[in-house]
Order: structure tokens, then sequence, then C-alpha cells
């Protein structure tokens, strides 16, 4: 449960409806974006960056018209990271909502508010999507109503006007939502019971290194796995009902086979860092990749 002392306000409760439907307006719409994820962060030359870039400057392959020159070739050209990447549907409600549809070319003296309102909306949009799947996997009624107040706040600050979405404590509010995340995941979790010695693997913890470990044809489910390190594990085959995946880093992890359908707090970004084919099993709302094997 979170505090008692949470500063935010009560709101009357609603009737939680598909966490797939809330998350339509999370998904990424470069047409009406201004390249926000291409200007506003910077990266390093590395296995995902094929060159450096600068934080709040324009990527070098990108067109006058704010389009990837090279967006079908991005992973032959060393650029893996851009491919990765998921701003939460962030990019357009900055670009259309927040700036009302002006650019930072047209507007350069506001450029660093804009980019800084994207770097603070995308985390706000990523909570979004955590939010809309707790208030559907918890039975609290409570716990339900506690997500729609802390959705109702975010929703709030990004359709506002930059400087009140700036001002906002992301900080207190990420705390607020994890408390709720943690206490929805624990319930979910709770409701299974593993077979076998799956859950007396005191590797599968939170935060655990679990880097390149065999975790094949493994139930797994109500294993705590979140923020662990997944780094290319091989969980082919692997039962994931309600694992808690909530940051963990699945970079190059073996997906293939693998049943993620009912997996808690998985993301895009995370799918699209793994590897899998047609029979990995997703969630309704997250999409296999374009570079997944057939």
């Amino acid at each position: 449960m979170l505090k008692p002392s949470s500063p935010y306000p009560q709101a009357p409760y609603k009737t939680p409806s598909s966490p797939a439907l809330d998350r339509q307006a999370l998904r990424p719409d470069c047409a009406n974006c201004f390249a926000l994820c291409c200007t506003a962060f910077g990266f390093t030359r590395s296995a995902d960056f094929a060159v450096d870039k600068d934080a709040g400057t324009p990527c070098t392959q990108l067109a006058a018209d704010f389009s990837c020159t090279i967006h079908q070739s991005l992973r032959a050209r060393g650029f893996k990271g851009c491919t990765v990447f998921d701003c939460f549907g962030a990019g357009q409600r900055v670009s259309q909502g927040l700036f009302g549809g002006e650019s930072w070319l047209e507007r350069p003296a506001g450029k660093e508010k804009m980019f800084s309102a994207f770097k603070a909306a995308r985390q706000l949009h990523e909570m979004l999507w955590y939010l809309a799947e707790a208030q559907v996997r918890t039975f609290d009624p409570e716990a339900s109503q506690r997500a729609v107040v802390l959705r109702s706040i975010i929703e709030t600050a990004v359709g506002g006007d930059p400087d009140g979405l700036l001002s906002l404590d992301v900080q207190e509010l990420h705390a607020e939502v994890r408390s709720l995340l943690m206490a929805v995941s624990e319930e979910a979790r709770a409701s299974y019971f593993a077979t076998g010695d799956d859950h007396l693997d005191t590797d599968l913890r939170p935060g655990a290194d679990l880097i390149g470990k065999d975790l094949r044809s493994r139930r797994l489910c109500g294993a705590d796995l979140r923020g662990s390190y997944l780094i290319a594990a091989d969980l082919r085959g692997s039962d994931l009902t309600a694992v808690d995946l909530l940051g963990a880093d699945l970079r190059n992890a073996r997906l293939e086979g693998a049943d993620l359908s009912r997996a808690l707090f998985l993301t895009q970004p995370q799918i699209n860092a793994a590897q899998g084919d047609l029979r990995t099993l997703l969630p309704a709302d997250v999409a296999a990749p374009s570079h997944w094997s057939p």
C-alpha cells in the first residue's frame, strides 16, 4: 500500500478497462513529433550507436522534415539503440500538445525547454504505461483507485503547459508509482505457487545478475525479477506468467518460444532489445519487433 502521508489527492473510483485500450495513446507517432528523441538525447559510440552525439543536437541522419534518412537500415548501419528506444507517445504529446505544433526549428529560443519537457514527459508516459496495467491486475479496489489518482495527476501535468510540467516533482511521483507497482506485483505473484525447484533458485530475485544464465524451459511463474540483469539470458520455452519484469534488462535475451503474455510490467523497449520469434507469446499491447526471427 502507499504511504498514508501521500501528498496527492483522492479521486472517485473508476471501473478499470483493458490496459491495451488505455495504452493506445502511449505509442509513438513519429509523424507528429519533431524528432525529439533524435535531438534531445545524446549517445556515445558503442555497440548500439555508430557515432557520438551530444544531447540537444540533431542526429546527422535527421532530414529536414524530421524523418530519419536511414530508418530502414538502422541496425545494419550500427544504430541498434534507435530501434530499441520508445518514447511511450511522449514525442507527439510534447510536439503537438505542449508546444502547439511549433517545432524547435521554428522557435529555436525555446528548444531547450522543449527538450526538457520531452525528457520529463517520457518518464511520465512510461509511468502511465505501468499504471494502466496495475489498475487492471489488482483485485484491491483501493490500489486500483490509487492508480486512477496517479494517472490523473500525470495526465493533468502532460496536458497542461511546459512550465507546469517542468515544475512537477517527477522523482516524488515516481516513488509513489513504484510503491504501488510493488504492491500490485506482490499481490499478483502471490497467486502463483512454483512447482519443482524453480523458486528455490536463490538467483531469481530482484536486481539479480542473470547475465547469460540458462533458464530454458523453466516454469518461472510468480518470480520477482524486477530490475534484474537478463542480458543474453536463455529463456527459450520458459513460462514467465506473473513474473515481475519491471526495469529488467532484456538486451539480447533469448525469448524464442517463451510465454510472456501475462508477465508483469513488460514494455516495448524491453522486447525490442531482446531476441525472439513467432512462437514467443507477448501481451496484446506489445508487438514483436521486425528484426525477430520468423
